[in-house]
């Protein structure tokens, strides 16, 4: 484990002895004060095109994909005028069916790989796995980092294997779930996103969805602070995705006023924050266009 002193070098630069008590009261304070301000049509239309639609059901089918898919394509038909969702976000087994019907330009397919939720596989798998997913057609790629591992101090091997995956992303934008509901603490929560950056994560994720709790604000909070410092210490601006558990258009203003007040305009741009959700593109589309919709 000595090549761990590396990895704990790097934490010990950074301020990881944060409490869970100050990190709640800086979020309900942004809440309180902040969240209002940005409840607007505006910043409404902006979360719509900075949604993920994602459908990771183990009901999934080629033809359930393919009409999820469709919609996309319609929408951009029947709303002209309002922004399309960010990306589309299946399982890399419907990669190549997304790839070939989507036709609305801008719209990013993310495939969730190496093992997806549990992370539990060999890393030749992995590999394999998200190698696969890019040759199909994905343009982005989620992971969860190993977080039995992470937990019990490895960190050389959490690292070695975020830095193999991205190997095998080249260009294509990697995300890592960092899976927060597991994690004991806003410690637990800011090494763990210093980890994954330090590695090679072009994002850091809260959640699965699969695990509950999913994301939270406080974890949002935590995972900010530590984008915003990477970025001032190496330059290096990494996105941010708050996912699973997103059920109200109250959640998603949550989530951009957190990343506008402690990352700060540079990241309001759907490059740099997306939602993982499918819940919510009906409930913004809905409040945008001033009538309950379910188009998605």
């Amino acid at each position: 484990m000595e090549e761990n002193n590396k990895y704990e070098e790097m934490l010990a630069s950074y301020n990881t002895n944060i409490s869970d008590e100050e990190v709640a009261a800086a979020v309900a304070k942004i809440i309180e004060k902040k969240v209002p301000e940005n409840d607007t049509l505006e910043v409404k239309k902006f979360l719509m095109g900075s949604v993920e639609l994602t459908t990771l059901k183990t009901t999934d089918s080629e033809e359930s994909v393919l009409k999820f898919t469709e919609r996309v394509n319609d929408f951009d038909d029947t709303y002209p005028d309002l922004p399309h969702v960010a990306t589309i976000c299946v399982y890399p087994c419907y990669a190549s069916i997304v790839s070939q019907s989507l036709q609305v330009e801008g719209v990013e397919i993310a495939c969730v790989s190496g093992s997806f939720p549990s992370s539990q596989a060999l890393i030749e798998v992995k590999v394999a796995e998200t190698a696969l997913a890019i040759k199909d057609g994905a343009t982005e790629i989620d992971i969860v980092q190993s977080v039995g591992k992470f937990q019990n101090g490895d960190y050389e091997t959490v690292c070695d294997e975020i830095s193999e995956l991205k190997a095998v992303c080249g260009d294509k934008k990697m995300k890592v779930i960092l899976e927060t509901g597991l994690l004991k603490n806003a410690s637990e929560i800011k090494k763990a996103s210093l980890l994954a950056m330090y590695a090679g994560a072009d994002y850091i994720k809260t959640s699965t969805g699969k695990e509950k709790p999913a994301a939270t604000p406080e974890a949002a909070y935590v995972m900010c602070q530590a984008i915003k410092e990477y970025y001032d210490k190496t330059g290096v601006q990494i996105g941010f995705k708050p996912a699973g558990g997103l059920n109200t258009v109250h959640d998603a203003l949550v989530y951009y006023t957190i990343v506008k007040e402690v990352l700060g305009e540079k990241w309001l741009t759907n490059q740099w924050l997306r939602l993982g959700t499918s819940r919510l593109a009906n409930l913004l589309l809905s409040e945008v266009v001033g009538e309950e919709v379910k188009f998605f």
